[in-house]
């Protein structure tokens, strides 16, 4: 018997059917207006199978005589694993329906619920499991779907601290390719995103299927060749031995999965994503309001902090136009380097010997917001915390763990530790007028363990209710989210946060790509982007302020260098840069951001393209492999609509480089259709490694 329901949402359907008690995805793809017979999803069984072949499906298992990885892995302590869901019912509602499936001999229940978009088509994947035994259930995997990717390649994404969001592609052979996180965070080297498409997509071209896991914690992705040749993935949370077990009757809900599908490569994910950011995971509430350009201290000073001295630097950095002034790391008491303090967090007396407040009035005297850098989650050895709290700790009593920068992670699941971060917090939001957090969390957990039992888990929902419930009880501050750079980075923190610190590193040349991969599943207005300082303390590359500053338009900018060292012809520079992306940042927060594919390799391109208007970048990142310069042909355009096209930093190198100049590049605003642009590009400076192009398109008045 088969039955079935259809969802509709961002021009595409999904059929789901449900045969022989079993869920299944028959469809996913442009709008049907019909449903097909069913008789077409069938599939011919092969010999040297079960009889039935491959029981796959939207949530296989081992039981029903699925032979790869099981969406669900339970067992009892009585010894009974097997588990055989048959459905139930379909609950409907707007937009979503909830499967439910349910084995009485088990005693397990999972409910699947699938919601889609219906502006943007994005699917979100969530399952809640149930235990209706008598005896304790232990979860050891849960998936909240498996999804049958399309052929092809397989883009993961990995990195490092201060090169996060690396990419590899692969082609799957058998077997299978897992991606694991046991950081305590989305991690910098395994964070839970996933693209699959077909063979040699790219930017504008092929289908591809995204994957995004929200979770902050721990978490596991996993792309498998199934025995008859399909590709299954799968993502969920990763539990420690034993972590999850739920007690007769209790719940356990998955993070949610979110899907995209388009058929036009990259680019096509990213207009359904991002969209779905502004409006769903962030609820609307940075459409249309400027994001403030920052000026952070870290680079400028580290932790040296003499109120003097910070008062100059937010004169200069008010000076160049910045609206917000953020202290980062050393304001508080004992904080002479990383390895104490951290969990005292009230102002240094040596340093602020009247408190924060002569800082934050001077600071607010220039008409620039006042931010702070805090890190609630963790505590060092040498703190007066837990020299009066030594067990506050995540960790298990009498074992000696690693520490990282001298430091360990708060037990938050503790209420009394909980409460006492946020009343230090909350006390410190209350005494000034504070308006922004940069929460960083810069340690792995690695004995994720409170009360003898494993705690990964519950430390995340801690956090998660730590930071909602200082959102309560001020709504007006905006929280950034850091950990060592990108390293929690994902939907489900931003959801409660309004920025993401994307990499430590501030070396543009890094950042280009970065950025560039960062933007598939990000929009650029939660994207921070700081202007550093020439000479990164992260790669030791020197490079122009031309190349900070016009990397660091297209996110949400900021400025991270002793601006007081600038020269004065640098700083007429960063003040005119600062002053374009005040002009662009509506359209540059609230456009379309189309990646390119420029003819040089070593090159990277991309616009962000608004209503008859567009900001276009082409950044040389490796020395050019030819001596000329291919024109930039940009796509996403309005194709009838003129623009008048102009080159924002036309180059100021010796004219000897170029031999002829085209009249764009010496500076004159020549007009342009995008049908001509895309079909035959804008001419562009012969760029050197380390140079870049910024193009700005305005709708012709002619």
């Amino acid at each position: 018997m088969a039955s079935g329901a259809k969802l509709d949402g961002g021009g595409q359907t999904l059929l789901i059917g449900v045969r022989e008690g079993r869920p299944h995805l028959d469809y996913w793809g442009p709008s049907l207006a019909d449903r097909p017979d069913p008789r077409l999803t069938e599939r011919a069984g092969p010999h040297g199978m079960l009889d039935a072949g491959e029981a796959f499906d939207l949530f296989p298992e081992a039981g029903v005589g699925f032979t790869g990885t099981p969406a669900l892995q339970v067992s009892r302590p009585s010894g009974g694993f097997i588990t055989q869901l048959a459905h139930q019912e379909t609950r409907t509602r707007d937009g979503g329906l909830d499967l439910v499936l349910a084995d009485a001999r088990a005693g397990v229940e999972a409910v699947l619920s699938v919601n889609v978009d219906p502006a943007t088509g994005v699917v979100a994947f969530r399952t809640r499991v149930r235990n209706l035994g008598a005896e304790p259930l232990r979860l050891d995997w849960v998936s909240p779907v498996a999804l049958d990717l399309p052929d092809g390649e397989i883009l993961g994404f990995g990195g490092r601290w201060a090169r996060e969001f690396d990419v590899q592609r692969l082609r799957m052979g058998a077997g299978l390719w897992a991606s694991e996180a046991r950081t305590g965070r989305t991690s910098h080297h395994a964070p839970p995103f996933l693209v699959a498409g077909e063979t040699g997509f790219g930017e504008d071209h092929g289908k591809v299927l995204a994957l995004h896991l929200a979770w902050s914690g721990d978490h596991r992705m996993l792309v498998e060749r199934l025995r008859d040749g399909r590709l299954q993935a799968q993502a969920g949370e990763l539990f420690w031995p034993g972590e999850m077990i739920l007690d007769p009757g209790a719940l356990y809900e998955t993070p949610t999965l979110y899907a995209a599908l388009s058929d036009h490569g990259l680019n096509g994910l990213s207009d359904r994503l991002h969209p779905f950011v502004r409006d769903t995971i962030l609820g609307g509430r940075l459409r249309d309001k400027p994001r403030p350009v920052h000026f952070n201290t870290w680079e400028a000073v580290y932790f040296r902090h003499e109120l003097a001295e910070l008062k100059a630097l937010a004169d200069s950095a008010a000076a160049v136009g910045a609206e917000r002034f953020v202290l980062d790391d050393g304001w508080f008491k004992g904080r002479g380097d990383d390895t104490s303090s951290l969990g005292d967090w009230t102002p240094d007396p040596l340093k602020y010997p009247d408190g924060l407040g002569p800082l934050v009035a001077h600071v607010r005297g220039l008409g620039l917001e006042f931010g702070l850098w805090v890190e609630p989650e963790m505590a060092n050895a040498d703190s007066d915390l837990l020299r009066a709290h030594p067990d506050w700790i995540l960790g298990e009593s009498g074992r000696i763990q690693p520490l990282g920068r001298g430091q360990y992670v708060l037990d938050l699941t503790r209420p009394e530790v909980s409460e006492a971060i946020f009343g230090q917090i909350d006390a410190l939001l209350a005494a000034q007028p504070i308006g922004y957090l940069k929460w960083d969390m810069n340690r792995d957990l690695t004995h994720p363990v409170s009360g003898g039992r494993p705690a990964s888990h519950a430390q995340t929902r801690a956090v998660y209710a730590l930071i909602d419930r200082l959102r309560t009880a001020h709504p007006g501050v905006e929280i950034e989210s850091c950990a060592s750079g990108g390293g929690r980075a994902d939907y489900e923190i931003l959801r409660r946060t309004d920025r993401i610190w994307t990499s430590d590193c501030n070396d543009p040349i890094e950042r280009q790509s970065i950025q560039r991969t960062f933007s598939i599943f990000f929009p650029p207005e939660v994207m921070g982007a700081h202007v550093g300082p020439a000479d990164s303390h992260t790669t030791a590359r020197t490079t122009s302020l031309d190349l900070r500053a016009m990397t660091a338009l297209f996110g949400h900018m900021g400025i991270e260098a002793d601006v007081r060292a600038f020269a004065p012809r640098e700083l007429e520079a960063l003040a005119s840069a600062i002053a374009l992306h005040k002009a662009l940042r509506l359209p540059l927060h609230g456009g379309r951001l189309v990646r390119q594919t420029p003819a040089d390799p070593g090159a990277i391109a991309f616009a962000v393209i608004g209503e008859g208007a567009a900001v276009a970048s082409l950044a040389q990142v490796e020395t050019p492999r030819i001596a000329g310069a291919a024109p930039l042909r940009l796509t996403g355009l309005e194709p009838d609509t003129l623009y008048d096209v102009r080159l924002v930093n036309p180059p100021r190198r010796a004219r000897a480089a170029m031999k002829r100049i085209p009249a764009l590049v010496r500076g004159e605003t020549v007009p342009a259709t995008g049908r001509w642009i895309a079909h035959a590009g804008l001419p562009t400076p012969i760029l050197r490694a380390g140079e870049i192009a910024v193009f700005h398109l305005s709708r012709s008045s002619a």
